[in-house]
């Protein structure tokens, strides 16, 4: 009790009402099983929907285990679980490969630098990658002056030129007037030609060089406006800065031609006169575009300046030039016209620090959310250096999509990257779906769902399409079951299983926590390959309980419900069928005339009559682990009567809630009891620690058989 030290009033807060328990939920599924994606270890997260399920663990595409494709039921089963109304489901993915390295998708250039690698191992995981320049607008600008500003390059167009137009040396007279293209740039007030890039026609007829004009300064001018009876134009071409920030001296573009256009004249270096697209580097006052010599433009061996005015010299070409600083990445779920399911951005062209492909694509994030849903990771070399990322993109892009390119056509060159390598491995088999539990690297299979309280269904799904396995993963499913003390399994029928198979698969699982439902169900392809697929009955039924229970509650059985995505059964069970079947535990569904396609039994597998009925072992495990885990205040109290009295009046104010809500069988007097004295505890057992309390409640069994008895009575009867 608190102490009091000094004189003073004292206000303590007690309670005088005894603790009240909680029902914890029963409709959160867990399901294991192979899929095309997603984490293989570590703690399962929940998913809510179907695209969430999408997101984490891929689509409902085949999966193919060694050469031989198999129908994805695990992914199928998630959905139909949503489509009946299920709205939690954790996911533990079961893989069996050779390797802890094997079947991941990865893409790298030719030197190592970059590597880009799925997050996970999966065929699913042979993504395409879309580069998407952000920098995408047209930098061109393409001004016709009448008066260049000093220091302005521009195409230069002269026609007619006299002696008075040109300072030079020793030239003929004859030789004029004389038509000049060429670059040229304003110097004072004379335009000078830059490394004598000009083509001449002399009034002779001879074509001249640039060369033969020079004058004893050893260069070459013309004089400014006074140019009598000359036609001069001048084209300012140049490049803009993007809205992403100021070009820089080696800023990576990509210049595109409408058509062949020979400039050979007009920049220095080999003729590239074949190319309509050019990768290179423009710089920082956007006059010269630098053609890439190491290899990204086709027979273009050494780099290549351009001035970009001498684009004038092709008015007819539609031409543009995009900065290639910043991109966004665009992940597709497999060839390049398949969807996107993923988006990282903006990226720079860097080797170091934020915004660099690893930093965005870090293959180990620190949000779990990336964690779970971002599809891939890059890693750099440790020797990377400046321009090595952009030299690497390239490498690994599909040549075949970028060039040839039409610049009329509005969709331009694509930058794709191909990811190979990714596989499903090998079916896995019980040994899998059991699991290891490792605090480390992160537990598997059923071992991880242990990490899990909330999870109160399970299925497996695909083990039913696994003959030789079946009975093996059933019985790992069992184990995790009774171990995890509160869960109830869903046991799929193999698909055309004869009666008498089904009896006999049934009957070796004595156990009611473990139920059994026949046959498969029939519903449209998710896949749109073919008009409807047969899918093992478990996801539906998990998702039916689940829904039974938020609707309805635990205590109702999970029967004469209907299946909303059901388009018929594999097998149309009638009644004579049925009466075989139930009284196995095997529960059938069926298509009935006025109540379309129903689950048609609520038993369990057990042969113990007092746990027949799905409904009530679930009811006891609810009911179970509600009182476990809302009493665990008890634990080191004074073992005493007033303790007793407590615990008492809590659990009864819990099964009188119960009973008023309809979920016990009697009066309020006669449906439930609580008992916690000496009459249940010894000496002995209080000595050692022990509160014993018994409790006994009438549970609700389902109306299974519903006997109208009708007789004829005489008109005078009384009876």
């Amino acid at each position: 009790m608190p102490e009091y030290l000094a004189p003073g009033v004292y206000v303590e807060e007690v309670s005088f009402r005894s603790k009240s328990i909680e029902g914890v939920g029963t409709s959160v599924a867990g399901m294991v099983g192979p899929t095309r994606f997603g984490p293989i270890r570590g703690r399962p997260e929940v998913v809510t929907s179907f695209n969430e399920f999408r997101r984490m663990f891929g689509d409902v595409e085949d999966l193919t285990f060694g050469g031989t494709d198999q129908l994805n039921y695990t992914a199928m089963a998630a959905k139909a679980f949503f489509d009946e109304g299920g709205k939690q489901l954790f996911v533990s993915r079961a893989t069996n490969y050779a390797s802890p390295t094997a079947g991941y998708g990865s893409a790298t250039d030719s030197n190592n630098d970059v590597t880009f690698q799925a997050r996970f191992p999966g065929s699913m995981g042979n993504f395409t990658l879309e580069v998407e320049w952000q920098d995408s607008e047209n930098l061109l600008l393409s001004v016709a002056t009448s008066a260049p500003a000093e220091g302005d390059i521009v195409y230069l167009d002269a026609t007619g030129l006299n002696a008075e137009a040109i300072a030079a040396d020793g030239l003929d007279g004859a030789r004029f007037p004389m038509d000049i293209r060429c670059i040229a740039q304003r110097v004072g007030t004379h335009f000078q030609i830059l490394n004598n890039l000009a083509q001449i026609d002399a009034n002779d007829g001879t074509e001249m060089a640039a060369t033969d004009l020079a004058d004893s300064g050893n260069h070459l001018v013309l004089a400014e406006m006074t140019i009598g009876g000359a036609t001069v134009s001048y084209t300012r071409v140049t490049a803009k800065n993007p809205t992403s920030g100021a070009l820089t001296d080696g800023t990576a573009a990509v210049l595109t031609l409408s058509e062949e256009t020979d400039l050979s004249d007009f920049h220095v270096g080999d003729h590239w006169g074949t190319l309509t697209t050019l990768y290179g580097t423009l710089n920082a006052a956007g006059t010269i575009f630098t053609v890439d010599g190491s290899g990204l433009n086709q027979g273009v061996g050494t780099a290549i300046p351009l001035y970009l005015s001498a684009l004038g010299a092709a008015p007819s070409s539609v031409r543009a030039v995009m900065a290639q600083r910043m991109f966004s990445l665009s992940v597709h779920n497999g060839g390049k016209d398949a969807p996107v399911i993923y988006n990282y951005g903006p990226i720079n062209t860097g080797h170091t620090g934020k915004g660099t492909l690893a930093d965005v694509i870090n293959p180990t994030p620190e949000k779990r959310l990336d964690q779970l849903t971002s599809p891939i990771g890059v890693e750099f070399d440790a020797s990377i250096s400046a321009g090595d990322v952009l030299l690497a993109l390239y490498d690994m892009f599909d040549s075949s999509a970028m060039s040839p390119v039409d610049p009329l056509d509005l969709d331009g060159p694509r930058y794709l990257i191909t990811m190979t390598g990714g596989n499903d491995g090998s079916a896995p088999v019980a040994i899998h779906y059991a699991g290891v539990t490792d605090e480390v690297s992160g537990s598997t299979g059923f071992a991880a769902l242990e990490d899990i309280e909330d999870v109160s269904i399970v299925a497996v799904p695909a083990a039913a399409a696994d003959s030789t396995n079946h009975q093996a993963i059933v019985t790992e499913m069992r184990k995790h079951c009774r171990k995890m003390r509160y869960r109830v399994g869903i046991v799929d029928a193999r698909k055309g299983m004869a009666l008498s198979e089904a009896r006999n698969f049934g009957a070796l699982f004595d156990d009611s926590r473990l139920a059994m439902y026949y046959p498969w169900v029939e519903v449209s392809d998710p896949r749109g390959k073919v008009n409807s697929i047969a899918l093992p009955p478990s996801g539906f039924i998990a998702g039916v309980y689940a829904n039974t229970d938020v609707q309805r509650g635990v205590h109702k059985p999970p029967a004469n419900e209907p299946i909303y995505s059901a388009l018929r059964f594999a097998q149309d069970i009638n009644r004579f069928q049925q009466e075989l079947l139930n009284p196995a535990g095997i529960n059938c569904l069926r298509t009935l005339t006025s109540g379309g396609n129903r689950v048609w039994g609520g038993r369990t597998l057990s042969t113990d009559p007092e746990w027949k009925y799905v409904n009530v072992r679930r009811y006891f495990l609810y009911l179970e682990r509600s009182i476990e885990k809302s009493t665990q205040w008890v634990v080191f109290e004074p073992n005493n009567e007033r303790l007793w009295d407590n615990v008492r009046l809590t659990i009864e104010s819990f099964l009188y809630n119960e009973w008023a809500n309809g979920r016990l069988l009697g009066t309020d007097k006669t449906a439930y009891f609580v008992r916690c004295d000496r009459s249940t505890m010894t000496q002995n057992d209080i000595d050692n620690g022990r509160l014993v309390c018994e409790i006994g409640v009438a549970a609700v069994k389902p109306a299974e058989f519903v006997i109208f008895r009708i007789g004829q009575k005489t008109a005078d009867s009384n009876g």
